[in-house]
């Protein structure tokens, strides 16, 4: 019996195989492999599907993180109020900076954050800006943030880094992709993202150009033309062959969103009677992109329920056992509210295979191995 892979990248590329091998050497052969033809393809690949003014490739989505909060002037002492129910990036990024992440609780219907916890930290102090994760690939409630974003006057930069392809639906409207209702998105393409590279990158999105303008030249070392450097900037640049390799997989990102929703669905169905907690997705299951296919279980029960699947030889993942209010990089560079459901969520959740070339008999297979630790042989 094969081991079942929480994600399965040689299974995905192989398809792709021929087109990957000859896009590297088109590009080896090219000799551009910094900031050629290939990043400006994929930038305005992903502007029009995104639908957005300006979208520009950087090293990695934690780097693009960091250059939206600079964008938007996030400096020493400033406080961002984000989640700390996520990866360590969401909030490293701020504290790199000499900002204080400000952590509020999550929803526990999405994991996302609160819009009634964001308002009560508004209420203690002003902030520079809210960054809301959009986890596992579901839209945390943007129009109450942005409400709040506009009374309060503090940009929203959406950490959409599992979340490409998602929307959010606004009444009277189209629904609108992730990353491109606040003032920055921000994208991560690891390898094991929806839509990953074959090494780091990460891109970020906006539609105001003076916002474009400056990441643009954060990326390289705060040029703005060469041999002058007006802002402190770096190399955060999205490399050539990552960007030529990513425009192999673009097109098919819509059929594999769609067969992790597929997955999610038979997941739904397969365990509705069982005791634990289903993924909700109150925008709608066809908003959601479902990086992760997350449930939750009594927190007494999780452990032993990821060993007796280990024991099926089926992989799962806990997302995340430690929030970040935890970590201890941030002790003393952070405020902390009440956390009773990101506390709660990180004794539960645990994360089930849901990538693209998961087989129906797999699929099945993982369903029968949860069914069988809740109801027995």
């Amino acid at each position: 019996m094969s081991r079942i892979s929480l994600v399965d990248l040689p299974a995905l590329h192989q398809p792709l195989e021929a087109e990957l091998t000859a896009t590297f050497q088109r590009v080896l052969r090219s000799g551009r492999f910094v900031l050629g033809p290939e990043v400006l393809a994929l930038e305005a690949e992903l502007a029009a599907d995104l639908g957005v003014a300006h979208a520009i490739g950087v090293s990695s989505g934690t780097d693009a993180l960091t250059l939206a909060l600079e964008a938007v002037g996030v400096g020493p002492g400033d406080r961002v109020i984000t989640s700390a129910f996520s990866f360590y990036s969401t909030a490293g990024v701020i504290a790199r900076l000499g900002a204080v992440p400000v952590f509020a609780d999550l929803d526990p219907a999405t994991y996302n954050l609160d819009p009634k916890e964001v308002q009560v930290a508004l209420q203690k102090g002003p902030a520079r800006a809210i960054l809301p994760v959009h986890l596992f690939g579901q839209a945390a409630d943007l129009g109450p943030l942005l409400a709040l974003g506009q009374a309060h006057q503090v940009p929203i930069i959406e950490d959409a880094a599992q979340a490409l392809y998602a929307t959010y639906p606004i009444p009277g409207r189209a629904a609108q992709p992730l990353g491109t209702l606040g003032a920055l998105g921000c994208f991560s393409f690891f390898p094991t993202k929806n839509l990953g590279a074959l090494g780091d990158g990460g891109l970020v999105v906006t539609n105001d150009p003076a916002y474009a303008a400056t990441v643009r030249s954060l990326r390289t070392y705060g040029a703005t033309h060469k041999h002058r450097h007006e802002r402190l900037g770096a190399n955060f640049r999205l490399d050539e062959m990552q960007a030529a390799l990513l425009r192999v997989k673009r097109p098919h990102l819509d059929r594999w969103n769609q067969a992790r929703r597929q997955h999610a669905l038979a997941y739904q169905e397969g365990l509705a009677d069982l005791p634990l907690g289903l993924p909700q997705t109150p925008w709608g299951p066809e908003h959601h992109v479902f990086h992760q296919y997350v449930i939750r279980v009594e927190a007494d029960q999780r452990d032993q329920l990821r060993a007796h699947l280990a024991e099926a030889e089926i992989d799962t993942e806990v997302y995340y056992p430690v929030p970040l209010s935890e970590q201890p990089c941030f002790q003393g560079r952070a405020e902390v509210g009440e956390l009773r459901q990101t506390y709660r969520a990180a004794a539960e959740t645990l994360a089930l295979p849901v990538h693209p070339t998961l087989g129906e008999a797999e699929r099945s297979r993982v369903i029968a191995a949860v069914r069988r630790f809740f109801l027995g042989a």
